[in-house]
């Protein structure tokens, strides 16, 4: 009953001034609000980017040639560019055991015509497997095959960001399209993904057989590859395919482990999720110091204004001191009211946390999560501050000697 009768005492103090109860929560509600939305737009990064590693398969495994130089600065492999084949990516998908699919990649670009209407088109020349790879479905058509990489057909599968800008309308299956002025023909669309992890656009790709890359493209006297692309069969099992496939390369090119450097770096999908992981979650993290700081702000200002109370309630405190009120409760008196400030601040900054969150995302490119963890934490801090920043003066308030305070004028 004592505790409803504080509480009922505090309710209505805080209301003899309204508006200075009012401006006194303002700082709890924008620094709860700030800390709902920006942990929200870090924690939507960090989901977004999560979503488009998967996209990619974090059990992805990939090697790329690397330029290596002997002492006095000469290469190593100076015939060509690069030093990873076709002949390696096969070699990889038929000796390592925990690979089930494998694709090189050769990288080419030019501009893709039909009819009256051209882009400027990124191609990648891949082999068959590429779709399992990837885990990319087809949308429509098929995709090509390993006949028609042998014969290094000319053949595209073409990303849905093409089909808009080039075909306007046009089913784009069976087509015959002009790249580099030489005629191919459309066979497949591939299912939008949008952006990848790497922040590049998957949906404006052309792919075609590595083999019509290399010749047809790229006029390739050695069939050299940009990059290969291997699936593990699980994530677990990623160090020990990477182990097995250095050891692979190392012994295909001649490789003295210790003795020679390696012509080639290896990496997969599970390092890049983890780094990304790791810096989404600092920006996060950053995001909520830096607005947590407004909520410290906010319980300054509670401290001030309680102060203020305390200096003008100093008669009524000597009257009920005198009238056999112990400090404690006068103390609880006042720690109620800051903590009361800092509540009613926390759930209206929740209230418009949420609803800044949704506008972000509805409105702008912007992912945004509203966690429940966000809202507590923030919700908890904001009573934390009200509790941390009321204590004082209700301290002072409950240690007034009751005669001076009947004296005060």
């Amino acid at each position: 009953m004592k505790s409803l009768a504080i509480l009922r005492i505090a309710f209505w103090a805080l209301g003899r001034n309204k508006m200075r109860s009012a401006l006194t929560m303002l700082g709890i509600i924008i620094g709860v609000s700030a800390v709902i939305a920006l942990v929200s737009i870090g924690q939507g990064a960090q989901s977004m980017i999560q979503q488009q590693l998967e996209s990619m398969g974090t059990n992805v495994l990939m090697v790329w040639p690397e330029d290596t130089r002997g002492s006095g600065g000469a290469r190593r492999n100076s015939d060509d560019e690069g030093t990873l084949t076709a002949q390696d990516v096969i070699a990889i998908r038929s000796e390592v055991p925990l690979v089930t699919a494998a694709s090189p990649i050769v990288n080419a670009n030019g501009q893709l015509i039909f009819g009256n209407r051209n882009t400027y088109a990124r191609v990648q020349g891949t082999s068959e497997e590429y779709p399992l790879v990837r885990d990319w479905e087809i949308a429509h058509g098929e995709f090509f095959t390993a006949d028609d990489v042998a014969a290094a057909a000319r053949v595209l599968v073409i990303g849905q960001e093409i089909v808009d800008e080039v075909f306007d309308g046009v089913d784009p299956v069976g087509q015959t399209v002009r790249l580099r002025n030489l005629p191919f023909r459309v066979i497949g669309v591939l299912a939008s993904r949008g952006q990848s992890g790497m922040g590049q656009n998957q949906d404006d790709t052309v792919v075609t057989p590595y083999t019509t890359a290399q010749k047809k493209l790229l006029g390739q006297a050695l069939p050299r590859v940009n990059q290969a692309m291997m699936k593990v069969v699980s994530q677990d099992a990623m160090p020990f395919a990477e182990s097995q496939t250095i050891n692979l390369i190392r012994q295909r090119h001649n490789i003295v482990p210790g003795m020679d450097p390696d012509d080639f770096a290896v990496g997969n999908m599970s390092e890049v999720a983890d780094a990304a992981q790791e810096t989404t979650f600092i920006m996060t993290l950053l995001l909520g110091s830096i607005a947590a700081i407004s909520l410290v702000v906010g319980g300054i200002g509670i401290m001030n204004i309680m102060l203020v109370s305390v200096t003008e309630r100093t008669r009524e405190i000597g009257i009920r001191m005198a009238v056999g009120s112990r400090p404690g409760y006068i103390r609880l008196q006042f720690l109620s009211e800051s903590i009361m400030l800092s509540l009613a601040g926390g759930l209206i900054g929740v209230v418009i946390g949420g609803g800044a969150s949704t506008l972000i995302s509805q409105f702008s490119t912007m992912s945004t999560v509203v966690s429940a963890g966000s809202v507590l934490l923030s919700f908890g801090f904001a009573a934390a501050v009200g509790i941390f920043f009321g204590y004082y003066p209700a301290h002072k308030a409950a240690g007034l000697d009751p005669i001076d305070a009947l004296r005060y004028e």
